[in-house]
C-alpha cells in the first residue's frame, strides 16, 4: 500500500495532470487491445456499494431497511438513497456466483463505490465497508471459481454520492488527487486487471432532479476529465472501459475524441431492435452499435432483465450480426439492483437470461 511520501507525489502528479490538455495524455503503453484471452466475455455487472444515485433519504425512505425488505422494487429503491451503511447481503452474493459460473459466465464487473475501506481514503468507506484483505479473498475466491473479478468506479457526477466530500469537489485539484489515489489502489487490489470500468454515464441535468447538489461537467472539460481518468488508468498498464452512451447526444464528439484504446459498452434494454418500431431516441441507442464498430471501437454491449425477459438474447443476435468478431469482446448483463436478499430472483432471472444467450450465441 502507498506510504506518505508515495501519498503526496501522487497528489503532486494529479496536480500536474489536472492542468494538461487532452492530446498529451493516454499516451501510455496498455495491455494490447487485441484480446489477451480468446474467451468471450459473458459478464454480470454487481454492486458491492449502492450508494451511485440520491445523495439525500427522501422522508419515505427514512426507515429502517427490514421495513422494505419484502419487495425487490421496495428494497432498490430504499438503496437508491445514500446510506451511511453498505447496502449488501453476502449469501446472496455468494449464491450469485455459484449460478453464474453453472451458467457459464465468466466475468463479474464489481461496482465498489464507498464498499471498501481504502487505505488511501479511508473517510469514505460506509459503515460493514469490506477490508482490503476481505476483498482481495473474495477475488480470489471468484478466480477459482472461473470468474474474472474487474473493479468498477463510476466517476460521473450523477453516479458519485460514494465519493463522500469529494463529489462536490469535481474538476478540482483535491478531486484529481483523490481520483488518482482510489484508481492506483483499487488496480493494486486487483492485481492488475485487464480491465478498469470507469462508468462516465447520465452525466446530465435530467439525471439530477432528485440531487441536493447538481453538478455537470459539459465540452471541454467533460472529455479533459475523462481523459485524464484514462491516463490514470492506462499509465498501470490496465485497459479502460467506460459506458458509451455520451455519443447518444453528439455522436460526432464523441467518435472523435473518445480514444480507441478505451473498450466500450453501448446499452440498450429494449426488446425490439427494429428500427422502423423504435421512436427517435431508441434509434440513436441502437444505431450506436453500428457507429462504434464502423470505426474501429472494441465493444461489450450490454443489456438487461431491466425491462423484459428477451433483451439479452436480442442483443446477442444483432451484436454478433453486427460488429466483427475482432473487435466484439463479449457481452454483459446489468440487472440494476442492490445486492439484497429481497433481489435475488430479479438478479437470478438475469443470470439465466444470460444462460440462454450463450446457447443462442452458439447457434447463430
Amino acid at each position: 500500500m502507498p506510504n506518505r511520501r508515495d501519498f503526496l507525489k501522487k497528489m503532486a502528479v494529479a496536480s500536474m495532470a489536472s492542468t494538461m490538455p487532452s492530446a498529451l495524455i493516454s499516451k501510455h503503453s496498455i495491455k494490447s487491445p487485441s484480446k489477451i484471452s480468446n474467451d468471450l466475455i459473458w459478464a454480470n455487472l454487481l454492486h458491492l456499494s449502492y450508494n451511485m444515485w440520491e445523495d439525500v433519504v427522501p422522508e419515505r425512505y427514512q426507515e429502517p431497511y427490514e421495513q422494505f425488505n419484502s419487495k425487490c422494487n421496495d428494497a432498490r429503491m430504499w438503496a437508491h438513497s445514500y446510506r451511511p451503511e453498505l447496502t449488501f447481503d453476502e449469501p446472496t452474493w455468494n449464491h450469485l456466483l455459484d449460478d453464474m459460473a453453472a451458467a457459464g459466465m465468466n466475468m463479474v464487473v464489481i461496482d465498489l463505490g464507498d464498499g471498501v475501506q481504502y487505505d488511501s481514503h479511508p473517510e469514505i468507506a460506509v459503515k460493514n465497508a469490506w477490508t482490503p484483505y476481505k476483498l482481495r479473498k473474495e477475488l480470489s475466491k471468484m478466480r477459482e471459481m472461473g470468474l474474472e473479478p474487474i473493479p468498477k468506479l463510476n466517476f460521473a457526477t450523477t453516479h458519485g454520492a460514494w465519493m463522500g466530500e469529494y463529489s462536490r469537489m469535481v474538476s478540482s485539484k483535491k478531486y484529481y488527487a483523490f481520483c488518482s489515489n482510489i484508481i492506483s489502489e483499487v488496480i493494486e487490489l486487483f492485481d492488475n486487471p485487464r480491465f478498469f470500468h470507469l462508468g462516465m454515464d447520465e452525466e446530465s441535468v435530467k439525471h439530477q432532479v432528485r440531487l441536493h447538489y447538481a453538478v455537470m461537467r459539459q465540452h471541454d472539460l467533460w472529455w479533459h476529465d475523462l481523459h485524464f481518468l484514462v491516463d490514470e488508468v492506462e499509465k498501470k498498464g490496465v485497459r479502460s472501459w467506460v459506458w458509451s452512451d455520451p455519443a447518444w447526444l453528439d455522436p460526432e464528439t464523441f467518435l472523435k475524441k473518445m480514444p480507441k484504446s478505451v473498450l466500450q459498452s453501448n446499452w440498450y434494454y429494449n426488446e425490439s431492435f427494429d428500427m422502423s418500431t423504435l421512436n427517435d431516441h431508441l434509434k440513436k441507442c441502437v444505431q450506436l452499435y453500428t457507429d462504434l464498430e464502423s470505426h474501429g471501437y472494441d465493444q461489450v454491449p450490454t443489456g438487461s432483465n431491466h425491462y423484459n425477459k428477451t433483451n439479452m438474447e436480442s442483443t446477442v443476435e444483432y451484436c454478433k450480426r453486427i460488429i466483427d468478431p475482432k473487435r466484439l469482446y463479449g457481452f454483459m448483463t446489468a440487472p440494476w439492483r442492490p445486492t439484497l436478499a429481497p433481489c435475488f430472483k430479479r438478479h437470478q432471472e438475469a443470470v439465466e437470461q444470460v444462460g440462454s444467450a450463450i446457447k443462442k450465441f452458439k447457434t447463430l
